[in-house]
């Protein structure tokens, strides 16, 4: 459950929330849309506990597990290491790199993949990490086609029981994942 009450919070003269609320359950899918800068990822990252300069009160019940909009992988170890260090469990780790289509690639290093490899590898770090609400900031760029549904279906299929928040300026994204609106102006 995530509540957000009375958030203040501005960035210089520019202010982003001036008295905003949200009540989310335990589990769910919503998407936050709205124009850049309306303060999407702003919310993602009071809610993750990385900014906290605003008035207001936010609270969750839960751990969180966050796609960046930046991959943020460790360039000094492997796809699977990456995903290994959240989790330390080698057969999530193995399921979960198979699942993003990266099994024969998991012995390679960051800068040894390309822009979708890294991304899958994000994506299942964060897949990895015990959770129970899921941040994606942007979570599909460089995926495209059948891998981006791939992607998609597995995040369906293994958060089904946690609350997922997703921003994304692409709706077909929110559509495929079954996302509740919340519209941000």
């Amino acid at each position: 459950m995530i509540t957000v009450k009375k958030l203040k919070k501005s960035f210089d003269d520019k202010i982003i929330f001036n008295g905003f609320d949200l009540s989310l359950p335990d589990k769910g899918t919503y998407y936050i849309s709205g124009p850049s800068g309306s303060g999407k990822t702003t919310l993602l990252r009071i809610i993750a506990g990385l900014d906290t300069d605003y008035e207001g009160t936010v609270e969750h019940d839960g751990v969180i597990s966050y796609v960046f909009q930046e991959n943020r992988l460790i360039p000094s170890l492997t796809a699977y290491q990456n995903v290994f260090e959240v989790c330390r469990d080698k057969e999530k780790t193995t399921y979960l790199l198979k699942e993003v289509g990266l099994e024969a690639d998991s012995d390679k290093y960051p800068a040894e993949l390309s822009g979708g490899m890294n991304r899958r590898v994000a994506i299942a770090r964060a897949l990895a990490f015990d959770h129970d609400i899921l941040l994606l900031d942007e979570p599909f760029t460089a995926l495209d086609g059948e891998i981006k549904k791939s992607v998609i279906s597995l995040i369906k299929e293994r958060e089904a029981d946690r609350l997922i928040l997703l921003v994304s300026h692409d709706e077909s994204e929110a559509d495929a994942l079954s996302c509740e609106r919340i519209e941000f102006r």
